[in-house]
């Protein structure tokens, strides 16, 4: 069953990152992908993801602002032309460090359907704070119809959904180091992750490869980050590998972001928990100390 949800979860991948349909993995010829033998069954991903270093990891993690409004600048100028973050309203900007009037006119930059007015009709506006990123698509069927038949994903919670199995003893060790990066760390590799097939593989028209895609070995999207595509404001390198971890710590944070209020109050309980079983340990010898048994 695992498997399954698995597998089902995987397919939208492609959508939630680029709005762009999965394409087949098998080769024009049908022969066998380059990393396995012939007849054998692949396993995706490829390549698994590497555990990256991000400052939100561990009991005592938490948010970078300067990583999440660079993350958002990313957002806005390339992921936005395809997804929606219909559960994330722009007034939690402010917790980023904004001002409540750089959150309006941040906002105002967007514009919402609203109504019925006095006449019964709907209408556009600018957006206000209270209101939520908008799709860039009026409809789910329109959404297909511009990106090869797959609707692209709302990305509110793409972080938390995402993740890639790191199979046994690996999982074991996970619950003690707190591990739960496993979202972030698949979409910084997905995006960082394309690379020019191995000899002997061929790739479907329109297909991108990239070993890190946990359905299959090729993409229908192509390449979404470059160098240089967006302009940092703090001067923060413009570089695939700065984009691709700004807009995963942005991601994150959007999918939680309750997540530093959460684990301090993990740690307070824990720190309660150790006193209280050494409190009912010291009373226990106390009471029973001059017992016979």
């Amino acid at each position: 069953m695992k498997t399954l949800v698995a597998s089902i979860l995987s397919l939208a991948v492609v959508a939630g990152l680029s709005g762009a349909a999965l394409a087949e993995e098998a080769p024009a010829n049908g022969a066998a992908p380059a990393h396995h033998a012939e007849g054998e069954t692949p396993h995706y991903p490829l390549k698994h993801p590497k555990e990256e270093d991000w400052s939100f990891a561990g009991p005592f993690g938490h948010y970078d602002k300067g990583q999440l409004q660079r993350g958002l600048k990313v957002y806005t100028e390339v992921c936005a032309a395809c997804h929606s973050m219909k559960l994330v309203p722009f007034r939690t900007l402010g917790e980023l460090g904004y001002s409540e009037a750089q959150v309006k006119a941040f906002a105002a930059n967007y514009e919402v359907q609203d109504g019925p007015n006095a006449s019964g009709e709907m209408f556009t506006r600018k957006a206000v704070p209270s209101d939520y990123f908008p799709s860039p698509f009026p409809n789910a069927e329109a959404a297909a119809a511009s990106n090869n038949g797959a609707a692209p994903p709302d990305f509110s919670l793409i972080a938390k959904a995402r993740s890639v199995e790191r199979g046994f003893p690996q999982f074991v060790f996970d619950i003690f180091t707190q591990y739960q990066e496993s979202g972030p760390d698949y979409i910084h590799a997905l995006l960082t992750g394309y690379e020019e097939p191995p000899a002997g593989f061929q790739v479907p028209q329109g297909g991108h490869y990239n070993p890190y895609f946990n359905a299959a070995a090729v993409l229908a999207m192509p390449k979404p980050l470059s160098d240089g595509q967006v302009t940092y404001d703090d001067g923060a390198p413009a570089t695939v590998e700065q984009y691709s971890r700004d807009v995963t710590a942005f991601l994150m944070w959007a999918a939680e972001p309750h997540l530093e209020e959460r684990k301090r109050t993990g740690f307070m309980v824990m720190v309660f928990l150790a006193i209280f079983t050494v409190l009912i340990y010291l009373t226990k010898r106390s009471i029973y100390a001059n017992k016979e048994h």
